[in-house]
């Protein structure tokens, strides 16, 4: 027997040697309370979903708001520019008539020239400033409107790896369920994380990191609903690597623990086959 089924079988037997029936009766109850407590956990659990999806619209709304703003800056200035445009070929108009004109003084009509092309210098300038702000401007419509993800939550993070478990991809699907664990381990679902990274152990016929990581649930997360589906994947994998004692303590522990649980029924049927 290798030293990791010699651990784990141990501390079984010892847990088992030392259960009493009065232990059994309390196990059962703490069991009942424990479903209630799930029950009103996911309650909560489906609360939080919809307030998150209600803060994901209020930030869409507010950023469809934000781009149209910025696309009516842009149209007050780029009109502003078109009339700075229509100043400027007036004066330039005038100009060409004064030239023609010899009913002025030449002296005069020297220094309205260079008056008129200092003026157009300086506007040349404001439009190039102008221009500088609309190209901004517009870039930024471009990136605001490109925006289609706000920040991951939990929730989705968690979503994402379980689609990934889906979809076959199990070492894509564990470092999901491992970056979840690594920043959200205290979430609710964070049992359920582990489960799955026995899971995809499991599917990969990996069957000693799957044994510890229903080890993890199992240990980690007494209360959760998680623990008789792991209870029932860790039998599984003792009995694929052939170390059947294990598998049945158990399997039979499974019975005891959760006796209504559909597991149980499924443990009762594995217990046949075993023996």
């Amino acid at each position: 027997m290798k030293p990791i089924q010699f651990f784990i079988f141990a501390m079984m037997a010892g847990l088992s040697g030392c259960a009493s029936q009065n232990a059994l009766e309390s196990t059962r109850f703490d069991v009942d309370e424990l479903r209630s407590r799930v029950s009103s956990m996911e309650k909560s659990l489906g609360g939080i979903r919809s307030e998150s999806r209600e803060g994901i619209e209020a930030i869409e709304k507010n950023l469809r708001s934000d781009v149209a703003d910025v696309r009516k800056l842009s149209a007050d200035i780029q009109a502003t520019i078109d009339s700075t445009k229509t100043e400027m070929q007036a004066m330039n108009g005038k100009l060409d008539d004064m030239g023609l004109s010899l009913k002025k003084p030449t002296d005069d009509l020297a220094r309205y020239r260079d008056d008129s092309d200092k003026r157009i210098i300086t506007l040349e300038d404001r439009i190039l400033k102008l221009q500088s702000t609309v190209d901004e401007l517009t870039k930024k419509v471009g990136e605001l409107a490109q925006i289609k993800e706000v920040a991951p939550t939990p929730d989705s993070v968690y979503m994402k790896g379980l689609d990934t478990f889906k979809a076959g991809d199990m070492p894509a699907a564990r470092d999901t369920f491992s970056s979840f664990l690594e920043k959200y381990p205290q979430h609710d679902l964070a049992a359920n994380a582990h489960y799955w990274i026995g899971e995809t152990h499991y599917s990969e016929k990996s069957y000693e990191p799957a044994i510890l990581a229903f080890q993890d649930v199992i240990k980690n997360y007494p209360t959760k609903d998680k623990v008789p589906a792991a209870m029932l994947k860790q039998a599984m994998a003792f009995n694929a690597i052939n170390d059947t004692k294990s598998a049945k303590y158990v399997l039979k522990k499974l019975g005891e623990a959760f006796p209504k649980s559909d597991e149980a029924s499924k443990a009762k049927e594995l217990l046949k086959e075993i023996n």
